[in-house]
């Protein structure tokens, strides 16, 4: 009976956590670039009363076992990196990547961060940038007398000055074979690990690389039906392990109040 108790508990966690993880879609359904995530659940131990093919005769063994299980954990997010919906924005520093790939900005410690968010600017200096000043990498810079700026589908940067275009730089693409193992750590950014391989780099529009739209946004991947339907099952999940538990106590109190 006290086994009720815990493995309808420890299903009551993984059902919070569960509406935790949906909550933070729901959150960043404008958010750009964002991938959903999705909790991933395992079983515990199992305590085996019978072992399943003892012998319980000479030449007969038992066909199936008895065992209990311990209840249920949460033992890791899953990231999907499906395309998001485009919106034109026509700000030509606006970028979005039609497949596969992530920008790589400059970090403020030096290391390198990899996001899809497209939203770029520029700073003081003419350099292209992150909302939150990130420096794109490797760095291009706009002169302030450009009166055009043009990114092609390949990654070209070119500007315009007195009537005269000139190429200013490349915007390179990078990839991980596993990029769910990739650490998010805010900001739209994502970092290295080893779990998600090392980082491959590329030009767009080549050797499987997607390819890059200007004046248009890539928007969250998060889907609000699918993320309501989540929250109803976690909901109704965590009432059944809830019933559980009442059901586990109403049946010890009558065990408790059995007398010869």
């Amino acid at each position: 009976m006290i086994r009720a108790l815990w493995s309808s508990a420890a299903g009551m966690k993984a059902q919070q956590m569960n509406l935790d993880i949906t909550s933070n879609n729901l959150a960043n359904v404008n958010t750009t670039g964002y991938k959903k995530a999705r909790a991933e659940f395992q079983d515990l131990h199992y305590q085996t009363l019978k072992q399943a093919g003892s012998p319980v005769a000479t030449g007969i063994n038992m066909p199936e076992g008895l065992q209990i299980g311990m209840g249920v954990q949460t033992v890791s997010t899953n990231r999907f990196f499906s395309q998001g919906d485009f919106q034109h924005t026509e700000n030509p520093f606006d970028l979005v990547i039609q497949g596969t790939g992530f920008f790589r900005v400059r970090l403020p410690d030096g290391s390198d961060g990899y996001t899809r968010d497209g939203s770029f600017t520029v700073d003081a200096t003419g350099q292209i940038v992150t909302s939150d000043g990130y420096v794109l990498d490797p760095g291009i810079t706009v002169s302030q007398d450009a009166t055009n700026v043009t990114i092609a589908t390949d990654g070209k940067v070119s500007q315009t000055v007195n009537n005269i275009t000139e190429e200013v730089g490349q915007i390179n693409l990078y990839k991980f074979i596993n990029p769910a193992g990739l650490d998010a750590i805010g900001r739209n950014i994502f970092k290295e690990t080893l779990a998600s391989g090392p980082v491959v780099n590329g030009t767009p529009g080549l050797n499987g690389f997607g390819q890059i739209g200007q004046g248009i946004l890539e928007m969250s991947n998060v889907k609000v039906a699918d993320e309501m339907v989540n929250m109803i099952v976690s909901l109704r999940a965590y009432e059944a392990n809830s019933k559980a538990i009442q059901t586990a106590d109403e049946m010890l109190q009558i065990a408790n109040a059995t007398r010869r």
